[in-house]
């Protein structure tokens, strides 16, 4: 089995920052891409970022030049360094991994969420 387990949402003044951690464990071989996603009540999951097993990154545009994906690949570990915080960005946070298990090739796994709320 394969867990994402997900840190350091919370509340936070617009303008400020967080730092969202979130680290994959278990019946690990190899992990591929890994990502944020975020959702907000009655609208669809979307992507916030994501880095490849080689470090190439995808940002939305609407976080770009604000938030900085990075991996610790020895940790299988993922973060999310948020700055310049808007209210807009209120949302519950998820964690996603792209993982090569002993058994399973290039599954997706995503964490519990996390809550991050701006307020303004």
């Amino acid at each position: 089995q394969v867990q994402l387990v997900e840190s350091g949402g919370g509340l936070v003044q617009a303008g400020g920052s967080l730092r969202l951690s979130c680290a994959a464990s278990g019946s690990i071989s190899s992990i591929n891409s890994m990502g944020w996603y975020r959702q907000v009540p009655g609208k669809q999951r979307e992507l916030v970022a994501s880095v490849t097993s080689g470090g190439v990154t995808n940002y939305a545009d609407s976080v770009k030049g604000r938030f900085a994906i990075s991996r610790d690949n020895a940790k299988n570990t993922v973060y999310l360094q948020m700055s310049s915080l808007k209210p807009e960005d209120t949302a519950v946070y998820y964690c996603n991994a792209n993982i090569n298990s002993w058994i399973t090739v290039r599954k997706n796994y995503w964490g519990q969420g996390t809550q991050v709320t701006v307020s303004s």
